[in-house]
């Protein structure tokens, strides 16, 4: 798939799911003010895949305007475990860069797992959808436009519960469709 395509399903499903049912109350605005930057990482290992974190936290240092990136491996970190290898080794690799007070990661994957509370992964769980994506994907988030946002936000603690009744309401043969959906709209 080119990387238009994929930005183009990553569009989809921010504004057919994400923005729709108001799973990220500040996703709209950035949307709608184009300050959203999208950028296709094709590394399927995970030294280059970790490069393109760095670069894109090198483009938000000299680019203010642009608010978040949403930092799309379109060819790797398919398998679930191998992603959140990734994500570890990408916070630990801000923090090591002096990047963990300045931009904070949120995480999305088609495969997205919470681990339940007696620590089961629970796959037909319809609270999973909160964080699954068209594909592999690093939210890279400005800690201090996050902070100045949940301040301005009443009962942001709330947000994570909220979502979770929605998408249980939803159901999991919905929230399957607009997530393949998002894929086949391109």
């Amino acid at each position: 798939m080119s990387d238009d395509s994929v930005i183009k399903a990553t569009q989809t499903w921010l504004t057919s799911f994400v923005m729709k049912y108001d799973i990220c109350p500040f996703a709209a605005r950035e949307y709608h003010r184009g300050s959203i930057r999208y950028q296709v990482c094709q590394a399927r290992a995970l030294e280059p895949a970790l490069a393109s974190l760095i670069d894109e936290c090198v483009y938000l240092d000299a680019h203010p305007d642009v608010e978040t990136t949403l930092l799309i491996y379109s060819q790797g970190f398919v398998h679930f475990d191998d992603y959140l290898d990734l994500v570890a080794i990408g916070e630990q690799l801000l923090a090591d860069q002096g990047y963990d007070s300045i931009y904070q990661l949120a995480s999305f994957h088609p495969d997205y797992l919470f681990a339940s509370e007696q620590g089961e992964n629970l796959d037909d769980d319809p609270a999973n959808y909160t964080n699954r994506s068209p594909y592999p994907m690093l939210h890279i988030i400005r800690e201090a436009s996050l902070e100045r946002a949940l301040a301005a936000y009443p009962d942001p603690e709330n947000i994570p519960g909220r979502n979770i009744e929605r998408t249980r309401t939803l159901g999991l043969q919905t929230l399957q469709t607009l997530l393949a959906a998002s894929k086949t709209q391109v």
